[in-house]
């Protein structure tokens, strides 16, 4: 299943550090690279530390499982269908699979806070917060996406950026070493039922069917929108056609809706 999601930047009521990591949001100190702002299947290598946000999701032996996006020093947002387990790795900075640099920090997991409304027949609710057991260190290749406010607006037609090591080929036999990115437009959910029908509620947002896509091992990694030269998270992925097909939208968390849960959790924790 082809899954893409994104998430922006938080705001967390608190710590005046909190407030200060958090206002560099989504700004990358490496300027990201987006030809015909191109295609993760029909995707394209991103400029290593361009995504600092960029997260992979590793099981104890190392296999990348899904992606994620750092929204501050303590916390990473992914999908709820991922599974993401208290045993699991989170690792920031990296670029390379098959070459570790080191910029890469490898995080433990203290807390999972899956989304009790997840529901994994309608996929909707598609979201996971996790709290780090040690901040990660913030750096030029490391750094927070910003989340959108709640009533914030993403028009259709607006060209976003999904990155991650999913599958650029379905029937590829493995993921590609390095993070990929591509550049999608956003859809309007009517536009997106014209596809998926029913299965589309308020809690998605679409991206795509303009000849690229994200895939399998994409799930939970970011949809970011630009605004004022500020990346915000949009969409997490969450799921799509099983063929991965480009002429089909991908479907994502849609944040704006599921901020007041985000909150929640924040604040409570």
């Amino acid at each position: 299943m082809a899954l893409l999601w994104l998430l922006s930047c938080l705001v967390l009521a608190g710590s005046a550090r909190a407030t200060l990591s958090l206002a560099s949001c989504g700004v990358p100190a490496i300027a990201p690279i987006i030809h015909g702002y191109n295609r993760i299947v029909n995707g394209e290598p991103a400029v290593p530390g361009s995504w600092p946000w960029q997260v992979s999701l590793q099981r104890n032996n190392g296999f990348h499982f899904c992606g994620g996006s750092l929204i501050s020093e303590n916390w990473v947002v992914t999908a709820a269908h991922c599974g993401v387990r208290t045993t699991d790795t989170v690792v920031v900075g990296a670029y390379d699979q098959d070459s570790p640099s080191p910029d890469e920090q490898r995080l433990t997991i203290k807390k999972v806070f899956k989304n009790p409304k997840f529901n994994m027949l309608t996929i909707r609710n598609d979201i996971t917060l996790i709290k780090l057991a040690t901040p990660a260190q913030l750096s030029a290749t490391v750094s927070p996406v910003c989340l959108p406010q709640a009533t914030e607006n993403f028009s259709a037609g607006l060209t976003c950026v999904t990155t991650g090591w999913g599958l650029t080929d379905p029937n590829a036999s493995s993921t590609p070493a390095v993070l990929q990115q591509v550049a999608l437009p956003l859809l309007s959910n009517a536009q997106c039922k014209e596809y998926w029908g029913f299965r589309i509620s308020d809690v998605m947002v679409c991206a795509g069917a303009d000849g690229a896509s994200s895939c399998n091992g994409d799930s939970g990694g970011p949809l970011v929108c630009q605004k004022n030269g500020i990346w915000t998270l949009v969409g997490i992925v969450s799921w799509g056609s099983s063929t991965c097909s480009p002429s089909i939208p991908a479907v994502y968390a849609r944040v704006t809706a599921l901020r007041p849960w985000i909150n929640s959790i924040l604040e409570a924790n």
